[in-house]
């Protein structure tokens, strides 16, 4: 147990390297001058030189990528943006819970979707609602969320104005437009809805199958022999195992998704992780994109940055 325990974090430990290097190494594929993007895009040359040297940029990659690994693993840091020059943790720790309740939110809506269908369609095989939730899966996993956002967006919230098109009200900050529990609720229904599609259609159809595999098990026929009432069967027999592989799944569904909440992130603006990385992809930062694997968010005061309107940083250079 203790050899497997240790080669287990070794491969963690390897692993973790190869991620990090790989995405060091892409980031300076990119055709993209990080000096340039500090000092701005009007800098002149002398000032761009001066960054370079500022940030060691001018070192070769793999001092580079050994100094991004001391500030990551000893100092527990994640970096600055390059764009805006903030700390990529505070960025990081404010997007996060957006992102989480996101996932945790469409998971426990998925999870109440899919077990109720997934069972009753193995118990009744080939019947209407059977055909029925084939069809939801088919939808669910060919329908991109992107375009199941837009679709849920102007249909119920642009014709029916039941929801908000987008956008995000703060749960214990709230603001002056919006916030608490009412309006934090009111703004994530679309956002649950589109993000649990894809995961409660998969979930579905392993539901359905895992029951169907369990109701022809030995025990099952040998428990109904008895006599057993049906929902003791069902309660004691067959969901308790046919449940087992879908806890299973779920654990690393929702570590899975917390990566996977881009595309609706970005559809209803929600600031969370996954829209964080399309604004610093966007914007050039590999710098930034890179110290968080690409989760974090560029505030909206802070965009002029990306479109060189930047005197305050050309002034810092000019006066070093």
């Amino acid at each position: 147990m203790f050899r497997y325990l240790v080669r287990r974090i070794l491969w963690a430990v390897v692993l973790f390297v190869a991620v990090t290097m790989v995405s060091f190494v892409i980031f300076f594929i990119v055709p993209v001058e990080p000096a340039r993007l500090i000092a701005g895009p009007q800098a002149p040359p002398d000032a761009v030189e001066r960054a370079k040297k500022a940030y060691h940029l001018d070192d070769p990659v793999w001092k580079q990528y050994l100094r991004f690994m001391k500030t990551l693993v000893v100092d527990g840091s994640l970096g600055k943006s390059l764009a805006t020059r903030q700390q990529v943790n505070d960025v990081v720790r404010a997007a996060a819970p957006v992102t989480i309740s996101l996932v945790i939110g469409g998971a426990i809506l998925w999870m109440l979707v899919a077990v109720p269908i997934g069972i009753l369609s193995a118990l009744r095989p080939r019947s209407l609602l059977d055909r029925a939730a084939m069809v939801f899966v088919l939808i669910g996993i060919s329908a991109h969320p992107v375009w199941i956002g837009l679709i849920l967006s102007y249909f119920i919230g642009y014709k029916l104005q039941l929801t908000p098109l987008g956008g995000y009200c703060d749960l214990i900050n709230p603001s002056t437009d919006c916030g608490g529990p009412v309006d934090w609720f009111h703004s994530m229904i679309l956002p649950w809805i589109t993000f649990m599609l894809l995961f409660a259609a998969l979930y579905v159809r392993m539901i359905r199958a895992n029951v169907l595999e369990t109701l022809n098990e030995d025990y099952v026929r040998t428990a109904r022999a008895k006599g057993a009432p049906e929902s003791q069967v069902m309660r004691s027999h067959v969901l308790r195992n046919a449940l087992l592989p879908v806890v299973t799944m779920l654990g690393m569904d929702i570590g899975l998704a917390l990566g996977g909440a881009i595309f609706t992130e970005t559809v209803f603006g929600l600031p969370g992780l996954g829209k964080v990385a399309v604004e610093a992809l966007t914007g050039c930062d590999g710098n930034h994109g890179l110290r968080h694997a690409g989760h974090h968010r560029l505030q909206p005061r802070r965009r002029s940055a990306l479109r060189g309107d930047r005197p305050e940083n050309q002034a810092d250079l000019r006066s070093d």
